[in-house]
């Protein structure tokens, strides 16, 4: 009989989950006025609560395509195995502090057993990334742009869209080194490795070459780079539309601005990796900018915490989940590979054992 092991993540989390549990849903009501809070909660209409779920699965199902999209076709796994990759690193992300560096680890391997390459994996994810960072920095200057005309300036706008600003143009950057100067790009990275210890030179060559080549394949392909920047901003549109229900659900229509600013605010700022998944960043900074504009502080708090519960809380049982049934089912005979491709070199072109 075989013994399924829990994850380490799994075990480390827990304590982090229960305490930060208490928190939000003990302490953070308390700020609003628990008599306050009660009425409001009292009103609340129960079909936008199951809508602002279904808005936020569907969020995650659009993360997924677009995860599905910046994959090379070959060797690519199904978009269902891809959905519970994505929900499993998804909730270990929200279990640790620093967590995103363990789910980055975790899919890469997942990933790996599922058949894609390692210097695909990783090159996928980098692209990913930065690419949903660019579209959500996108979504807030566009608040900005309609909000500032008619309500006036924040000095914390100033230092998201500085912050936005930067990424971007670290993102052009990379991109211009990537495609126009790849060989060039490939020397210097190769001679850094070969200094750096632990780093092996091959292996973080082939992974600026395979960084290229996918960049490359999307600028090339207009239609598959459109689909990848569709599906990055319904991930985006759709989180937030479920936090506009959460907010109705308790009386507030928030508006189009109102929700783009507080929304990209927040995401922006919680990128900083200070607590897992943004928890009490995200919530500081949606609370008072929605109060700001116009919604009463104890619908904001109820509308932040209830959507929180949906966005931050319900993937961490789901990813539980999620990784037990890859591990008892598609992914059950391979191996999950230890490395990743930059400190082994041997597993860059590996084939996944079936």
């Amino acid at each position: 009989m075989t013994v399924l092991r829990v994850p380490r993540w799994l075990r480390r989390g827990a304590a982090v989950v229960i305490l930060a549990l208490i928190i939000e849903y003990a302490v953070l009501p308390q700020l609003a006025g628990a008599r306050k809070a009660l009425e409001t909660f009292s009103d609340v209409e129960p079909r936008f609560l199951v809508l602002g779920l279904v808005l936020e699965a569907a969020s995650l199902l659009a993360y997924a395509m677009l995860t599905r999209s910046v994959l090379a076709r070959e060797g690519r796994p199904s978009l269902w195995t891809l959905l519970r990759i994505d929900l499993t690193t998804l909730g270990v992300s929200h279990m640790l502090p620093g967590g995103a560096a363990t789910a980055s680890a975790l899919r890469y391997r997942l990933q790996r057993g599922a058949g894609v390459g390692a210097s695909e994996a990783v090159s996928a994810a980098t692209i990913q990334g930065a690419g949903s960072a660019v579209v959500l920095n996108v979504i807030l200057w566009i608040g900005l742009l309609i909000s500032i005309p008619t309500r006036g300036g924040n000095p914390i706008y100033g230092t998201a869209a500085a912050v936005g600003t930067l990424l971007i143009a670290i993102v052009f950057v990379g991109v211009i080194l990537l495609t126009r100067g790849s060989e060039r790009t490939a020397r210097v990275v190769r001679s850094v490795a070969h200094r750096a210890p632990g780093l092996s030179p091959d292996g973080a060559e082939q992974l600026v070459r395979t960084f290229a080549d996918r960049l490359r394949v999307l600028g090339a392909d207009r239609l598959l780079l459109a689909r990848a920047t569709l599906w990055a901003a319904a991930n985006w549109l759709l989180a937030a539309s479920s936090l506009w229900v959460f907010l109705y659900a308790y009386g507030y229509a928030a508006s189009v601005d109102g929700l783009l600013v507080a929304y990209g605010l927040a995401n922006v700022l919680a990128a900083v990796p200070i607590s897992p998944g943004g928890l009490g960043i995200i919530e500081g900074v949606l609370v008072p900018t929605l109060v700001g504009f116009g919604s009463t502080r104890a619908v904001a708090l109820l509308g932040v915490v209830t959507w929180r519960l949906a966005n931050f809380w319900l993937p961490i049982p789901l990813s539980a989940v999620a990784y037990l049934s890859l591990r008892t089912g598609s992914l059950r005979h391979r191996k999950l590979p230890r490395q990743r491709p930059w400190n082994d070199p041997s597993t860059i072109n590996e084939e996944i054992p079936t």
